[in-house]
């Protein structure tokens, strides 16, 4: 059947979610912002920091492709580790496809011996991907994937390096033919379901971890409290990070406030990009004791409190 224009026939679209896991710092959310061609979801040094599933859209063809950014998958201790780790498997459960991410210079740690193991309790089709392959010779990459391969049962093997993009674009290509077929799920133009107040949050919290990820490692969380549109076009918004303790606190303001300032330099830049707009970025720091174990704080989370 002819399209509107009296031109060839229109392409079947497909569309559908890839669940994206792997041990924590595998990459994924580094991959997952190379996959969409636009930063959603959170990148640092320091390991489990994607909370959360986050979801980013890219198109490839007729096909819109989901990907479900899922929080590395590791040995929980708190609360809040196995409130993760229990979100990590339910994006992996809920997707179409299942892309295993694994770090080459990391492969055999018990982190991935786990979950190349649990990986045969999920019925979904499964494909590996292995980054960092800049990183070690030829003859040891091809061990390494003849290795992972006889762990787990994978349709096919990607060699990336993430943080280039090298390969990436492989990835996209192979999905566009593999996705069920159907209507897209969001319009065209749209890279996350994450509303914009929450991905300022996360930006405003990646900027927090990379300026104090030795002092603040897991004790803070960012709320956006007020999103105002202005008429000259610009947005004020006003966020709060919670720490558990005043010195936390200390640490977050720092000397005359200057920490506080750079992280609200650093994070109003990156979402004015993100919005196209000017942002006038306030932060405040107030302490909120055992956070961690707040219910509310799971539910704006996406996290399940009771796990």
């Amino acid at each position: 059947m002819a399209d509107e224009t009296g031109g060839a026939p229109a392409r079947p679209t497909r569309a559908g979610f890839v669940a994206l896991i792997g041990a924590p710092n595998a990459g994924k959310s580094t991959l997952l912002n190379q996959l969409v061609g636009a930063k959603v979801s959170i990148v640092s040094r320091k390991v489990q920091t994607t909370r959360t599933q986050v979801r980013g859209i890219a198109m490839s063809g007729a096909a819109q492709i989901i990907f479900v950014d899922t929080p590395g998958i590791f040995q929980p201790k708190r609360r809040l580790d196995r409130a993760m780790v229990t979100s990590a498997w339910g994006g992996a459960t809920d997707a179409d496809l299942i892309g295993v991410l694994i770090d080459v210079e990391r492969y055999d740690n018990e982190e991935n011996m786990r979950l190349l193991e649990k990986l045969a309790e999920l019925k979904q089709p499964k494909f590996l991907i292995l980054n960092k392959i800049d990183t070690i010779a030829k003859d040891k990459l091809l061990e390494i994937t003849a290795k992972v391969n006889a762990q787990g049962s994978f349709e096919t093997t990607f060699m990336i390096a993430a943080l280039t993009g090298y390969g990436v674009k492989d990835i996209l290509a192979w999905l566009e033919t593999r996705l069920p077929l159907g209507p897209w799920l969001y319009p065209e133009d749209q890279i996350s379901d994450l509303p914009m107040r929450q991905l300022a949050a996360e930006i405003t919290r990646e900027k927090l971890f990379l300026r104090l990820h030795q002092e603040l490692p897991y004790s803070s969380h960012v709320e956006t409290e007020k999103w105002e549109e202005r008429k000259d076009g610009s947005v004020r918004i006003e966020q709060v990070i919670f720490v558990e303790r005043d010195s936390q606190k200390k640490i977050a303001l720092g000397k005359a406030g200057e920490t506080i300032k750079a992280i609200s330099t650093a994070a109003r830049k990156e979402i004015s990009e993100i919005l196209e707009q000017p942002v006038h970025l306030f932060l405040f720091v107030k302490v909120r004791e055992n956070w961690s174990d707040d219910p509310e704080r799971y539910r704006e989370m996406g996290l399940d409190y009771s796990k």
